[in-house]
């Protein structure tokens, strides 16, 4: 950040340094074989005693010279140029910490330009002794030139103890010069065999032309026994953060790697045919054909050079974006634009935040990404993320994909290189329409207090089960809810019924058909193994559920009625969103007598977040709902992450059950034994991008958020201020916790997710409660005792319920009879729940019971018993005096 920035976005700094650089290493490693090649070759012709290889000899000399000193040269001028504009920092470190050595390269270099030209115009007016001899002082000069510069080249990628002690020879003889030299030696031999191939077919007379280019197919083939074992060596000397990013992380490496090889053996059977051809046309076209892909064969050994060292110009020493690792921190704290001395801005401010955006791009990605331009373009590399996306991308940055490097600057700039990428690279406004639901009329069921009965109570277990409803690209979680219900026997002593009665679920009109809204039907089989019946969701365990209407079955043990897998989507078939269909529950005695009837909502939603991020619309009325190009995005960084195919599978219509590689326990699915459950994968990856110190970061996957169209968080608990952190903790409380549990049963991915994330609600990773998704949930008792009223800052967070009886969905009172939820409602909608679709849907079963929003038994209505008492004297709970 000393230095001013070429602001040339449509090339970027790697394409420049890139085109020129391969361009003059071709020729470079040309000059050092070739030089071998002209005093061997003329070596050859004394010995055979043959006019035409030595007239040869000269002649290619001359092609030697023009290519090798005057494009050479000019191209090596053109390196130091670019890159003393370009990388100006590292250019800087190089030049002060070899000094030494570029002064003795550059002699080296002197001296090779002198023997060559002497060479070349002394051609025939010398004896041959001493004209061999200026042959081989220039072969030596030439490759004294590459040993120095491999030992500088290679230090950027493995500098070895030099990062400690800053010595020369450190740097020099680092770990990877040996088998580099050895390299870079055979692929020099071939590039003299390659360039031989040009003037030998251009020789006039037959007998010596096929004589000479059978000789240079063999300065092709034979240094391809060095370039094997020097090739394995280099790759195995590399130390492990290297050899993982050449063979593993990198997005290119990998494929270049498994490329190199065969393009040599492409090289080396092209010049077989070029031995057997004899059509001159032919023969012209595919040596210059061969020229190229010997381009391309040193192009990629230099890009997976270059890309072994990412995140890093110098490794460990210089950022990519010429950044010095030592100064990481402090231009984390102070911000770059401080930092930074060419700069125009100094502050983010709201007036300044796209122009602010704009310089910190100069500074922090210019040097790799251009804009619109032909070499790693952000504006394709980030169409996929949306400004939220970008900022949480810029946060998680160099954390768990390293091959770029961390952003370096504070949050408000973070937020303005975001805005600037959103507004003027993609053209893009970050704001989207506002949702405003609208309150929905709800009919109560009636309830006569003085003449009733029976008391009928019903809840769906889930606070809330939100869905990705394109099924047709993945399947994340499967329709199916459960709704328990229990029918009680009002008198002064109630009683629980269970026998000689049948409880009957029907849904409500419109919503009675969810087939006809997604596609999960269609492909239910194929990820869960079993037919599954139209409209019949899924229950735990992975088996399908209930149909849309029928009876409940009973659980006598619990003495309460229960349905699962019961499906339902947040779609009428009018057209409308509703994520609060309702369930009408009757209770008929044998005779098919009516007892008591209710209605309870189906918390539902398909408002995942993933958007916010990865970039679409809403695919239902702009409101709700995974449309297609959200979701290809999302299974396209599933593929380039984890090179798997996902993609692919949902364009052949075999889109994939998530939990089919990662397990869980909902839904009985054991996953890849060696990959971590989705839950932990889930909130493992994303909490190393998207964690806040307050709770957005949940309500930008889950809608809770009072501006969602679902509002899911409408409960008691949210009326009073609390938060999800509150119970859940933050999103790195809550991923470690997970991770924690999969790190104990040995899977692997589980230290890499928690490399980077700090409890906020824990003092260190040991007080890191570990819990296992679905069955370790925040407990009750954390907060509440029932003796004093938990405060403002009470949490649950690191206090989970020890097995799933302990789960809020699974207790019951201190009597063993009513269960929590039937008196005081789903989780993250007790009573008195309310939310923009009104009260009464929220609270429909104690507004019927009690003609007041809040759990059963409120204000003394103990609409179960007949006769006249109060709360206090419950003995379900003891009740807290106000």
């Amino acid at each position: 950040m000393d230095y001013p920035i070429w602001w040339i976005p449509a090339l970027s700094g790697g394409f420049i340094i890139a085109v020129m650089a391969v361009f003059h290493v071709f020729i470079a490693h040309f000059a050092v074989g070739g030089g071998l090649f002209l005093v061997l070759t003329e070596h050859k012709a004394y010995r055979e005693n043959s006019p035409a290889i030595l007239n040869y000899v000269k002649r290619h000399t001359k092609f030697f010279l023009l290519l090798t000193m005057v494009a050479g040269g000019m191209t090596g001028v053109g390196i130091w140029f670019t890159i003393g504009l370009l990388s100006p920092a590292a250019t800087s470190t190089l030049v002060h910490s070899f000094g030494f050595g570029w002064a003795i390269e550059w002699v080296f270099f002197l001296c090779e330009i002198v023997a060559l030209l002497l060479y070349h115009y002394r051609f025939n007016q010398m004896n041959r002794r001493d004209h061999l001899v200026l042959g081989w002082f220039y072969f030596l000069f030439a490759f004294l030139s590459l040993f120095v510069i491999n030992g500088i080249i290679t230090m950027m990628l493995t500098p070895g103890q030099w990062l400690h002690t800053g010595r020369f020879w450190d740097g020099f003889f680092n770990p990877t010069f040996w088998p580099s030299l050895f390299l870079r030696g055979s692929i020099c031999l071939m590039g003299a065999g390659l360039f031989a191939l040009v003037t030998a077919i251009r020789i006039q007379e037959p007998h010596d032309r096929e004589s000479m280019v059978r000789y240079a197919v063999r300065w092709i083939a034979v240094p391809f026994l060095i370039m094997v074992p020097s090739g394995l060596w280099y790759v195995f000397a590399l130390p492990e953060p290297q050899f993982s990013m050449v063979v593993q992380k990198s997005a290119q490496t990998p494929q270049l790697v498994r490329l190199f090889y065969p393009i040599t053996i492409a090289i080396i059977l092209g010049g077989l045919l070029v031995v057997r051809m004899r059509a001159r046309v032919l023969r012209t076209g595919l040596v210059w054909v061969l020229v190229l892909t010997g381009l391309v064969h040193i192009g990629t050994f230099e890009w997976i050079r270059e890309a072994g060292r990412r995140p890093y110009l110098i490794h460990g020493h210089t950022w990519s974006n010429s950044v010095k690792v030592a100064e990481t921190e402090r231009i984390r704290e102070e911000g770059a634009l401080s930092v930074a001395r060419w700069v125009t801005l100094r502050t983010v401010t709201p007036e300044n935040m796209v122009d602010a955006g704009k310089e910190l791009y100069r500074l922090q990605c210019l040097a790799c990404h251009s804009i619109g331009g032909p070499m790693l373009s952000a504006d394709t590399r980030t169409a996929a993320l949306t400004q939220y996306g970008l900022e949480a991308q810029l946060a998680g940055q160099g954390r768990l994909r390293t091959f770029m490097p961390p952003f370096m600057g504070t949050d408000e700039e973070r937020m303005a290189l975001a805005a600037y990428i959103t507004e003027t690279i993609h053209k893009r406004d970050p704001s989207g329409p506002a949702i405003a639901p609208q309150a929905m009329a709800t009919l109560l069921p009636g309830f006569n207090r003085h003449e009733a009965e029976y008391v009928l109570v019903a809840w769906a277990t889930m606070g809330m089960t939100t869905l990705a409803d394109n099924f047709e690209h993945f399947t994340m979680q499967a329709p199916g809810m459960t709704v328990r219900a229990q029918l009680v026997r009002r008198g002064d002593s109630p009683e629980l019924v269970t026998e000689d009665v049948t409880l009957t679920y029907s849904m409500e009109k419109g919503f009675a058909d969810p087939a006809a809204h997604v596609r999960f039907w269609d492909v239910a089989k194929a990820q869960f193994g079993t037919d599954v019946p139209r409209n019949t969701g899924i229950a735990p365990g992975g088996m399908p559920g209930a149909p849309i209407e029928g009876p409940f079955a009973v659980d006598e043990g619990r003495r309460l009625f229960e349905v699962n897998g019961l499906a339902a989507m947040p779609y009428n078939d009018d057209g409308s969103v509703n994520p609060y269909p309702l369930v009408t529950v009757e209770a008929r005695d044998a005779s098919g007598e009516l007892l008591a009837s209710t209605r309870v909502p189906l918390p539902v939603s398909t408002e995942w977040g993933c958007r916010n991020c990865h970039d679409g619309e809403w695919r239902v009325q702009g409101k709700t709902g995974m449309s297609d190009l959200t979701a290809r995005n999302i299974l396209a960084a599933h593929d380039k992450i984890s090179r798997s195919d996902l993609v692919a599978r949902a364009a052949s219509g075999n889109p994939v059950l998530c939990q089919s590689c990662h397990g869980s326990a909902k839904l009985g699915t054991a996953g890849q034994e060696e990959l971590i459950g989705f839950s932990a994968a889930v909130h493992g990856w994303h909490a190393n991008y998207l964690g806040e110190k307050d709770d957005r970061s949940c309500k930008s996957c889950h809608p809770a958020a009072r501006n969602s169209i679902t509002q899911g968080m409408r409960g008691v608990h949210a009326a009073k201020g609390l938060t999800c952190m509150n119970c859940h903790g933050t999103l790195e409380d809550h991923a470690l916790g997970l991770l924690k549990r999969e790190k104990e049963e040995g899977k692997q991915g589980a230290d890499k997710l928690m490399t980077y994330l700090i409890p906020r609600r824990a003092a260190s990773l040991d007080e890191v409660m570990a819990r296992t998704a679905w069955t370790s949930e925040p407990d009750c008792m954390a907060c509440h005792d029932f003796f004093t009223t938990p405060g403002a800052d009470a949490s649950a967070a690191h206090q989970w319920t020890a097995d799933p009886s302990q789960l809020y969905s699974e207790k019951q009172d201190d009597m063993a009879a009513m269960m929590c939820q039937a008196c005081h409602g789903p989780t993250h909608g007790l009573y008195p729940a309310e939310n923009a679709y009104g009260k009464e849907r929220n609270n429909i079963i104690p507004l019927q019971y009690q003609n007041l929003a809040g759990p059963l038994g409120r204000g003394d209505n103990c609409i179960c018993h007949t006769r006249e008492m109060t709360m206090y004297e419950s003995a379900h709970h003891p009740i807290i005096p106000k």
